[in-house]
């Protein structure tokens, strides 16, 4: 696989990583250290490595008195992250077996442990975006093998869950986390994660029109 494909699919994977676990449970230790002590990452949310009590705050008083507090608020008590919510007309959540993704993650063997994420339903956003995640790490293994046939096949898959799924609802979710978002991290991940999903889909689009034709260069 040609260097720049490579950095382009790696950054995908780690991104979908790190947006699907910040919006699906609470920050903790390794992953607000990881945040600071990573540049590449931190340069990822610029109001939060400006804000005050980033820098006037030990990590854990951090942790307990701003973000998972916001957290909470967010994601638990005043807005609603899950699909069937927002694209229901009953604005009932589709906790059973008919949730619209569910069969989807069956035909892949991607497991959603409902009481280990502390979600209530599959079609929570984090959980949305770490199925992204897998299909993203799934299309770099096929890359690597030089199966590009398999690879694009995976490709529109992720074109189809953005275009059916995500973009159908989660842009309107992540706006109205960064109008009531209390932290400077939520603000930034959301912005974070609704600019590249969008600017990933448009990605896809590119690729789809190509024929899924991965560009080609030296190894």
């Amino acid at each position: 696989m040609q260097d720049d494909l490579k950095t382009e699919q790696l950054a995908r994977v780690n991104i979908y990583a790190l947006v699907s676990r910040i919006l699906m449970s609470e920050v903790d230790e390794t992953l607000l250290n990881l945040i600071i002590t990573d540049e590449n990452i931190l340069s990822f949310f610029p109001s939060f490595e400006k804000w005050d009590k980033r820098k006037n705050m030990s990590n854990k008083d951090l942790i307990e008195k701003q973000l998972n507090v916001d957290f909470t608020n967010l994601f638990l008590l005043h807005l609603i992250p899950y699909e069937s919510f927002y694209l229901r007309e009953d604005q009932q959540m589709e906790t059973g077996g008919d949730n619209p993704v569910q069969a989807l993650y069956s035909n892949f063997d991607f497991i959603v442990e409902l009481d280990k994420a502390r979600v209530m339903s599959a079609d929570h956003i984090g959980i949305e975006l770490e199925f992204m995640h897998m299909l993203c790490e799934s299309e770099f293994k096929a890359l690597q093998d030089g199966e590009d046939k398999i690879a694009g096949e995976i490709a529109e898959i992720q074109y189809n869950f953005l275009k059916e799924h995500l973009l159908e609802w989660a842009p309107m979710f992540l706006l109205n986390v960064k109008s009531e978002a209390g932290t400077a991290l939520y603000f930034d991940a959301a912005d974070l994660a609704l600019e590249f999903m969008l600017s990933d889909f448009e990605y896809l689009t590119a690729l789809k029109e190509n024929g899924y034709n991965y560009p080609k260069g030296d190894a």
